[in-house]
């Protein structure tokens, strides 16, 4: 994999490009979660290399995308098209995990032409119509009740409630660790007052999978994909001995999930 980076009056992205030199080969946009970085998808990279070309990013206030000015998911589904537009690439395969699938959902509302197809993992639909009044107040609150822990308390515990492995503990401890306590609260403000903001159920006319962990705890991720996967009979698979980061922590299960659907596309 490659590093390169674009520039935006915002910032400085960074992402990694390799996978398959075809010319005909699909390309997957790999699209992490909040606090992670790039590297949650090293083992999708290495797993799908060879037939795909792959391009991970470390999206908006995240990783080496630091600092980033005015965040707003409308404004990181641009960055993202840059890229796209830079490496000449005209349509994709989005992955995206928990934060990251609320960036791709937002690419996939503005460049609709762009997307073969959306795999969802551990994240939730746009659409107030999902969600009690209830649970959306709460969401506006995450950021100011994480405030009150202690810095390293609040990175252990984000970590730890997110995974069910070492070695996915070790990932995004190594990412959150990268942040200031004052980075991590913006990021969770950021990330939940936007996802907020789309309030109409959206559709999509391209072949889409939800994924989850069957031990993800975060929020009500599982019941809001259930619903998800009812009210738009997109199918929901469910990965063993996985938390939030399904992906990271069992990712022999879901890269052979995965595999399966794309080959049928």
């Amino acid at each position: 994999m490659k590093q390169k980076n674009i520039k935006s009056k915002n910032s400085t992205i960074y992402y990694w490009i390799g996978g398959s030199k075809k010319k005909d080969a699909s390309c997957i946009v790999f699209t992490h979660g909040m606090t992670a970085d790039h590297t949650m998808f090293d083992k999708q990279i290495e797993f799908f290399s060879e037939e795909y070309k792959i391009l991970t990013w470390d999206i908006p206030l995240h990783g080496e995308s630091r600092p980033y000015e005015s965040f707003s998911y409308v404004n990181v589904a641009k960055e993202l098209n840059n890229i796209l537009k830079n490496e000449e690439i005209n349509k994709v395969i989005l992955v995206g995990q928990s934060m990251g699938g609320y960036i791709c959902q937002e690419f996939a509302i503005h460049y609709p032409e762009k997307v073969k197809s959306f795999i969802a993992v551990d994240t939730n639909p746009f659409g107030h119509f999902y969600y009690a009044k209830w649970e959306r107040f709460l969401l506006t609150k995450v950021g100011s009740m994480s405030s009150w822990f202690p810095y390293n308390i609040l990175a252990k515990s984000i970590a730890k409630g997110s995974t069910k492995t070492e070695y996915a503990y070790n990932n995004l401890y190594t990412s959150i660790s990268k942040l200031s306590k004052k980075e991590i609260i913006f990021i969770m403000d950021m990330a939940y007052g936007g996802f907020l903001e789309r309030k109409e159920i959206v559709e999509f006319d391209f072949p889409v999978l939800l994924i989850v962990g069957d031990s993800d705890n975060t929020g009500y991720v599982k019941k809001y994909n259930k619903m998800w996967s009812k009210q738009m009979g997109y199918p929901l698979r469910e990965i063993t001995n996985a938390a939030h980061n399904s992906n990271v922590d069992n990712y022999d299960e879901f890269n052979a999930i995965l595999a399966e659907f794309l080959s049928e596309l």
